[in-house]
């Protein structure tokens, strides 16, 4: 179990941002925030302590440059664990992020969209490109996830009812995506170990042909190929962002996505189009993980064909906070 003193030390970051935001406003309120600093714009304690709070929401959303912790983390936990961060932890702060984006423009004449823009297209350009260069799944599948933050941050970008509610669609199907990957990877084994290297899933679809489909199906999905839920999940990104007017943005976006197929489609060549070296992959029966990956699969085909009253939903939760 690999121990890290990144969550501390992005929590002590939101702590003394919020302490430095109280102390300029007299309260922790977000509305009351935002009326408060309508009075006193830029107070310099309240933008020194929203600069803190946004660092620490950089560690754990795992935006560039603050993601460096993942791949190790992801890499030395447990598959499960690893799965839950990925997915829970992620959902929750960019949920966090979002109230706080929505409600402190309101009373700060502060425009971040420049900011966010370049971070956006840093933080997805530099997960993909990394994850070409990684031979472990689990390490490929972090610097993986620091790309779909990217194409997150895209939607905050746009900003809006659409391009905030495009945002919490995608962390929907990207929770589904990924807990659908994570588990696969743990109901696979290899010398009675977790199997964790690209190398070790060569001619998993002959013996195991079930968890190689399901594995190339959420592979496929984070590529964004239709109609799984992760090409919606892109459009609905990359189109908020084109409306939104940063077509460059999405450009970058869609480029990003094509770097990406290289590395996820190369898992799919191993497990379809190579002979595994020495003992193959062995299926580690899991009937808890079984059910899992068929809600998985079941969100990723749902969401694909049937992704409108989801969308309408997102952009339902979002409207009040975007007024």
């Amino acid at each position: 179990m690999v121990r890290s003193r990144s969550p501390r030390f992005a929590s002590s970051f939101l702590l003394y941002g919020i302490a430095l935001i109280y102390g300029a406003t007299g309260t922790t309120s977000l509305d009351r925030i935002a009326a408060a600093m309508t009075a006193r714009p830029r107070d310099p304690l309240f933008v020194m302590g929203l600069g803190l709070v946004l660092v620490g929401f950089g560690f754990k959303i795992s935006s560039v440059p603050f993601h460096m912790w993942v791949p190790d983390v992801y890499q030395g936990a447990p598959t499960s664990v690893t799965a839950l961060i990925a997915t829970g932890s992620k959902a929750g702060a960019f949920a966090a992020l979002i109230r706080v984006l929505a409600v402190v423009p309101r009373g700060l004449a502060l425009d971040g969209a420049a900011l966010l823009w370049a971070v956006a297209a840093v933080t997805m350009t530099i997960g993909n490109v990394v994850a070409i260069a990684q031979s472990n799944l689990k390490r490929m599948l972090a610097y993986s996830s620091i790309a779909h933050v990217g194409y997150m941050l895209v939607g905050l970008v746009a900003g809006g009812a659409g391009g905030t509610g495009a945002v919490l669609f995608y962390l929907l199907v990207y929770a589904f995506t990924t807990a659908g990957a994570f588990g696969v990877i743990t109901l696979c084994e290899r010398a009675r170990d977790e199997a964790v290297e690209v190398a070790d899933y060569a001619g998993l679809a002959r013996h195991h042909p079930l968890l190689a489909a399901a594995l190339g199906l959420f592979l496929l999905s984070l590529v964004g190929i239709p109609p799984l839920a992760g090409f919606v999940g892109k459009f609905y990104v990359f189109g908020a962002a084109v409306r939104a007017g940063y077509v460059w943005l999405a450009v970058i976006g869609v480029l990003n996505s094509a770097v990406a197929a290289y590395y996820y489609l190369r898992v799919v060549v191993y497990m379809y189009m190579r002979e595994p070296e020495g003992a193959a992959t062995a299926y580690a029966p899991s009937l808890a993980g079984g059910l899992a990956l068929a809600v998985a699969l079941f969100g990723i085909v749902l969401l694909g064909v049937m992704p409108a009253p989801f969308a309408d939903l997102a952009q339902a939760a979002v409207a009040p906070l975007v007024r």
